[in-house]
């Protein structure tokens, strides 16, 4: 039998909200509200989760052997979820899941192969998921590989694991994500948003020359518009999506790119960098919310410029317009 959906409580002041202008393609602007909660740029997945009941709750967290995957891994566990780490190398993940469980006391912490480059080896854990599903953490990525890489499709490596491999996992188990009766799904974007929109004409750099920041930046942008149109579409089903930026974290991402190169006091610790993840997974603050991106366990301001502190979202990054324009394009990419 699949476990029973439990509710999550938090005694906490509920999200104080402002008025927020947002850009829009044409420059004009439209009225809405900026989440603002509790929490902020120290705050740790501990915190986030303290409070919260996830007794009955299932979860899948990509890239759930290292870095920040892991802590949020830990959180959900700690509040009782079953929780599912999809990794490349099985064996991590099982020496991970065995300290979580020492960790949390939580023995439905289970392994499964997922490797995002490759479309058959998603389809084969879709293919393998059964009951209902209420936490999707599209977590697990890569970045700036030095050398253009493809994909037997032809696509380009970062784009194809970062985005491709994520939507072809949450459209896979939508209806997993139905039968939860009310879920969430939680893209791992970066400040990388800021460094490319998705060039639609050119997304697997036939054309252009291979930039290994500009690859990394249109796919967070592309995990971003994830979130914005699987909340357009799914949310009357009970499902809502957000995106996040974790902040710097010192972890394997970095191999290619000589380790974090972030002043010091602008650094997080992995529990730090998992709790914006950890807060749209599972806080009640972030009820019925969906299609926006977060920053700091806040919500972030939309620019129409790069700021010089990388803080904040592209503007082309939330646009309804992208995001169903991705949707429609990645749907016709896949097998």
């Amino acid at each position: 039998m699949p476990p029973r959906c439990g509710r999550a409580t938090l005694i906490r002041p509920g999200p104080r909200v402002s008025a927020h202008t947002r850009p829009t393609q044409k420059g004009t602007t439209t009225m809405t509200t900026s989440i603002r909660t509790p929490f902020g740029f120290s705050s740790t997945a501990d915190d986030v989760i303290e409070g919260v009941d996830l007794s009955g709750r299932r979860a899948i967290v990509t890239g759930g052997s290292s870095g920040i995957g892991v802590e949020t891994a830990r959180a959900l566990a700690s509040a009782g979820a079953e929780v599912t780490l999809a990794v490349r190398r099985t064996a991590a993940g099982d020496q991970v899941a065995a300290e979580l469980v020492r960790s949390t006391g939580n023995d439905a912490i289970f392994v499964e192969a997922l490797e995002l480059s490759d479309q058959r080896s998603v389809a084969h854990f879709v293919d393998r998921w059964t009951g209902p599903l209420h936490i999707l953490v599209n977590n697990a990525g890569i970045m700036a590989t030095p050398a253009l890489e493809r994909t037997p499709e032809g696509w380009e490596m970062q784009f194809a694991t970062n985005f491709m491999g994520h939507f072809a996992l949450t459209v896979g188990l939508h209806d997993a994500l139905v039968a939860a009766g009310g879920a969430r799904i939680v893209s791992v974007s970066s400040s990388g948003n800021l460094f490319s929109p998705v060039v639609f004409d050119d997304l697997h750099f036939d054309f252009r020359p291979y930039d290994p920041f500009v690859a990394y930046g249109q796919s967070k942008t592309a995990d971003a518009l994830l979130a914005v149109e699987a909340t357009r579409r799914w949310s009357e089903q009970g499902i809502y999506a957000n995106a996040l930026n974790p902040g710097a974290i010192a972890t394997n991402l970095q191999r290619h790119t000589g380790g974090l190169r972030t002043p010091e006091d602008r650094r997080k610790t992995p529990s730090q960098g998992a709790s914006t993840s950890v807060l749209l997974a599972a806080s009640p603050l972030l009820d019925g919310v969906g299609g926006r991106y977060f920053e700091d366990n806040n919500e972030a301001r939309t620019v129409t410029r790069r700021p010089d502190d990388y803080t904040g979202v592209a503007w082309y990054a939330l646009d309804p317009a992208n995001a169903e324009r991705l949707w429609d394009t990645a749907t016709d990419l896949l097998p």
